[in-house]
């Protein structure tokens, strides 16, 4: 879904992610690489492939938009290194983009190991009028996209029928997305009527509401 910010064009993906067209740049936030393997060394049984699904998802919006740049708006990773940084740093190293980390409350990785394979840590990031943090921040004459939330929408139907789904969560001077990795979890905003909701369903993203 395409859509305009200040007069700028974003593109909304299914896969969470925002393509910013006319500065080349992709958008993404809370992937939580290293969630999954932590979670299976500790027991829980979550399914191996959700490792790659990450990077595939990744990949797959890279190769759609061929984007000069990536901002990662915080969480990339969940916790400290484990196996997957090792796929994190052969991913980062076999695509040639200018990468900015922008740091969230789970990124406790020492940031020499992201700067080693030049990756850019920053705690915000400001491009014209607008900025790029973790969390969601309110700034005077400036759009700020943020993540950490991992905004959800819960929708309901006939009888007990509903539907949960993530969601882009815009509101008038901000922009929250999604959370881009799998098995994160949702937190299920409610809308004012200022605010507009673009629920991701299934391949679609879909404008739910506008009032």
């Amino acid at each position: 879904m395409k859509i305009k910010i200040n007069n700028e064009t974003f593109i909304l993906h299914c896969n969470g992610a925002v393509f910013w067209e006319e500065k080349n740049t992709i958008i993404i936030s809370d992937v939580h690489l290293g969630k999954v393997t932590h979670f299976r060394k500790h027991g829980i049984a979550i399914p191996q492939n959700a490792i790659s699904e990450n990077f595939r998802k990744i990949t797959e919006v890279l190769d759609y938009f061929n984007p000069k740049k990536i901002i990662f708006l915080g969480d990339l990773f969940h916790s400290t290194k484990n196996a997957e940084w090792d796929l994190f740093e052969n991913w980062v190293l076999d695509n040639n983009h200018e990468t900015y980390l922008i740091t969230g409350n789970h990124d406790i990785i020492d940031e020499t190991h992201y700067r080693k394979i030049g990756v850019i840590i920053v705690e915000m990031l400001e491009i014209d009028h607008f900025f790029f943090t973790h969390h969601p921040t309110e700034k005077e004459n400036s759009f700020n996209f943020s993540g950490h939330i991992h905004p959800g929408i819960l929708l309901r139907g006939l009888g007990l029928q509903s539907l949960r789904l993530p969601c882009f969560f815009h509101k008038p001077n901000q922009m929250i997305l999604p959370a881009f990795g799998e098995f994160t979890g949702k937190y299920f905003l409610k809308p004012n009527v200022e605010d507009i909701v673009y629920a991701i369903a299934g391949n679609e993203v879909i404008q739910i509401s506008k009032e």
